[in-house]
């Protein structure tokens, strides 16, 4: 039985749901760039335990559940150079536009920001291009 949708529909939820929590405690939107951001350029000392704890989650929780259900086919390429030039490129994307998926599309157009939902535009249409170029352009994945 195919559960694909199933999992991203849960996946999704529990993004949503950790972003309404995370604004309920903190008073601050969420958004896991900005989290690593604020660690990187040392402005988010004052509550750095705090955000080592989101991303150590973030990271480990899905690795414990791939150890206790076995893991998916996520579809990416096994191309290591291409997978962390692609993580670069996020990082470089996320500090041009202020912002990452979660911060802009999941908080930010739950909360009606017109810079939210502009980012999360773009988002999808250079990811829709970049699939495009990488899959058919180039057979690469």
């Amino acid at each position: 039985m195919p559960t694909d949708w199933i999992m991203g529909l849960l996946g999704g939820g529990l993004i949503g749901l950790g972003g309404a929590v995370f604004l309920l405690m903190n008073g601050r939107v969420m958004g896991a760039s900005g989290l690593i951001g604020g660690l990187v350029d040392g402005s988010g000392r004052g509550n750095a335990g705090e955000r080592i704890a989101f991303l150590a989650g973030t990271a480990g929780v899905p690795f414990l559940l791939a150890l206790i259900f076995g893991g998916v086919d996520n579809h990416l390429t096994e191309n290591v150079i291409l997978l962390v030039l692609a993580g670069l490129l996020v990082g470089v994307g996320t500090r041009i536009a202020n912002g990452c998926t979660s911060g802009h599309g999941v908080c930010g157009i739950s909360r009606l920001s017109l810079r939210g939902i502009v980012a999360t535009c773009f988002y999808i249409l250079a990811g829709g291009v970049t699939i495009a170029l990488l899959r058919h352009g180039l057979g690469v994945m």
